[in-house]
């Protein structure tokens, strides 16, 4: 007999899909495969966090992996380490705010376009071709890094929104 899912139910098995292809997805934009691999892991889990047991055990890698990736993602600000209470041990959680909060932050678009200055200034200015297009990322990057802030603020009024209409429903 066959059984259908229901929506809500969770798969264990497209879980995992989910995960690799997570894992290659960001792989392919230039993250490590390890981290990229721990990342989902911590994005899909319902619980508080896990512990470098855990995801070794989940990811079936070895924990000196686990203990790279983690330490990766802890420095590139999309996972943190919190202490389990009652034990020795710690968990790592990834920062729900982080994709979107962690460019504001950092003010990366900030530091690409100062550093796009610097090369217009290398290279003499921007009437030549080359300082032109440092010139034009410069500006663009200026552009999205003051955009940023605009949609982090439209995002959070939609997030907390959801929560609401959400605690309404619960």
């Amino acid at each position: 007999m066959m059984m259908t899912r229901t929506e809500g139910q969770r798969d264990e098995e497209a879980v995992r899909r989910f995960v690799e292809q997570f894992a290659l997805t960001f792989s392919d934009l230039g993250v490590p495969r390890m981290p990229a691999r721990v990342l989902a892991a911590l994005m899909v889990t319902d619980q508080p966090g896990l512990t470098a047991g855990e995801i070794s055990e989940g990811l079936g890698v070895s924990l000196a992996a686990v203990s790279g990736a983690v330490r990766y993602l802890q420095h590139v600000g999309l996972a943190v380490r919190e202490p389990v209470p009652n034990s020795r041990r710690d968990r790592y959680r990834a920062l729900g705010d982080a994709w979107y909060a962690q460019s504001i932050r950092d003010g990366l678009y900030q530091k690409l376009a100062d550093m796009m200055h610097q090369g217009v200034l290398a290279v003499g200015d921007e009437t030549s071709p080359s300082g032109e297009r440092l010139a034009e990322m410069r500006d663009f990057l200026l552009f999205v890094q003051a955009e940023m802030g605009v949609l982090f603020e439209r995002w959070d009024k939609l997030r907390q929104a959801r929560r609401e209409q959400q605690a309404e429903h619960s």
